[in-house]
């Protein structure tokens, strides 16, 4: 409520959706949204979203598949729409397939790519990588990679790009360069060249940024 401040309206992108429709997922935020006096508007009951978004107040991108979501951001030309305006300042909400759009690729997302996006390239709203719904826990009996096995994997080959496993539960507050963890939980933070580390939910993260 705090982050949206004086917003009454919100545009929200279901794109992300694949077995609910786009109607039953506003439908969920607005529930979500009501206690705060936020009205929700889904840019898929316009014929033009980039209008919708070029005057949103604020933008609620939400979660479901990742590879979905991307492609039809190109799709429907709204993903440059989107960085210009969340640049200027206008708020954007994202979580899990909308939290991995706000980073420069959707490579560290854990969905299947069930649909071929023309590029991995997203929103580039930080620096770095978000793995959302973080965890480590190893199944008995399984053989596949954990989670952070999966993240070296990637760090290995991105040894540049830095990623913030976000547990669930917990998020990030940007604004311009300041950064905040809130939650209950630490995140994670990988890197290629250094040590991973626990980040505490009071904790400053500016280098991040650097």
């Amino acid at each position: 409520g705090e982050f949206l401040g004086p917003v009454r309206e919100l545009a929200f992108v279901p794109y992300a959706g694949v077995q609910i429709t786009a109607e039953e997922y506003a439908g969920k935020v607005r529930k979500a949204l009501a206690p705060l006096g936020i009205a929700v508007r889904t840019v898929t009951a316009t014929g033009d979203p980039v209008a919708m978004l070029r005057t949103a107040e604020a933008v609620a991108v939400g979660g479901g598949n990742s590879f979905q979501l991307l492609k039809r951001m190109y799709e429907t030309g709204l993903l440059e729409v989107l960085r210009a305006r969340a640049l200027a300042g206008m708020p954007y909400l994202g979580w899990s397939a909308g939290s991995n759009l706000a980073c420069p690729t959707i490579r560290t997302t854990n969905d299947m790519p069930v649909v071929e996006p023309p590029s991995f390239a997203a929103l580039r709203l930080v620096p770095f990588q978000i793995n959302p719904h973080y965890t480590n826990a190893v199944l008995p009996n399984h053989g596949g990679e954990t989670r952070d096995q999966r993240i070296a994997e990637f760090l290995a080959l991105n040894p540049a790009v830095r990623v913030v496993g976000l547990r669930e539960g917990s998020w990030l507050r940007v604004e311009g360069e300041h950064i905040a963890l809130h939650g209950p939980h630490p995140a994670r933070i990988f890197e290629a060249a250094g040590e991973t580390r626990e980040v505490g939910s009071a904790t400053e993260l500016q280098f991040l940024w650097s």
